[in-house]
């Protein structure tokens, strides 16, 4: 007993010697050296502070652009209600919510654990939130403008697309998972809702291939999704295209007026001001003309 109590004590003291040596130390340590690192235990390194920095400066621009447009517009109501100034929303609010959360979450640090997976989960939605400071570029992009205006359009093409595959999926997946079942010599679909999952990325020609038919028959059935797929998906796309290529058109002639109301608009006020020279240093240069003009005018 002395013995093995004398051999665990020294199994416990080498463990203990290379768990303080062994690459959770080194890490550690290249952690501490390293400030380039995102993270040391929890706490918030250089870069990560860099980032930081940088979001700020980009959210404060944003909300100060936000703030002056809605400043100038006259209708509040309809600027809240179009679709880019609702991402601007969106995009800028994850921010200011985070700063907030974090400040309560520090502050209520003892209320216990499940308060603060709570708050990690609501700061981890938040922060996948900023994905949408990419769509603000719709705002300057003619094609992110022509793919949003094609959708409006075509709801209603999609919903024949989205009422065809639906269709289909319901004929093909119990047929294909009977077939299978009563045939194959083993059993890859499991159930008519997996079935469903096949039969979706069968028809949409994706075609992962984990689960296939293994029967004559069921590969048949399999051949007759692909096709009705390729064609029923075939027939709303040539109408959505069709779409696209005129909202782009429309849309480009739309920039082009507003590029040629600009110019216009900067060469009468050019001209406005050359005139208003000219007739300043005409009444400099001809003081006496000037003024005999404009008593016999009177």
């Amino acid at each position: 007993m002395v013995a093995d109590s004398s051999t665990d004590c020294d199994i416990a003291t080498s463990l203990t010697r290379d768990f303080n040596n062994g690459p959770l130390s080194n890490h550690n340590s290249d952690d501490a050296k390293n400030p380039g690192s995102l993270r040391v235990r929890g706490k918030c390194s250089q870069m990560c502070y860099n980032i930081f920095i940088v979001e700020t400066v980009c959210v404060a621009w944003f909300s100060l652009e936000f703030t002056l447009r809605f400043i100038q517009d006259r209708s509040k109501l309809a600027f809240l209600r179009q679709p880019l100034n609702l991402i601007d929303v969106v995009a800028i609010l994850p921010y200011y919510i985070t700063l907030v959360v974090d400040s309560t979450s520090k502050e209520k640090k003892g209320s216990g654990n499940s308060y603060l997976d709570k708050v990690g989960l609501v700061l981890r939605v938040l922060r996948a939130l900023r994905i949408l400071y990419v769509m603000r570029l719709a705002r300057h992009s003619l094609g992110l403008q022509t793919l949003g205006l094609t959708a409006r359009r075509c709801t209603r093409e999609f919903g024949l697309l989205l009422l065809f595959l639906c269709v289909a999926i319901a004929l093909y997946s119990p047929l294909l998972y009977l077939i299978e079942n009563e045939m194959a010599p083993t059993q890859e679909f499991t159930s008519i809702p997996a079935t469903y999952w096949w039969a979706v990325i069968t028809m949409t020609t994706v075609g992962y291939g984990d689960m296939v038919p293994r029967s004559i028959p069921g590969q048949v059935v399999a051949l007759s999704s692909i096709l009705s797929g390729i064609l029923l998906m075939a027939f709303p796309v040539t109408s959505i295209f069709h779409t696209f290529s005129r909202s782009y058109v429309e849309l480009k002639q739309e920039q082009q007026r507003v590029l040629q109301r600009r110019t216009h608009f900067l060469l009468r006020s050019r001209m406005a001001g050359l005139g208003s020279n000219l007739s300043l240093e005409s009444d400099m240069l001809f003081p006496i003309a000037s003024t005999n003009t404009r008593d016999m005018n009177e």
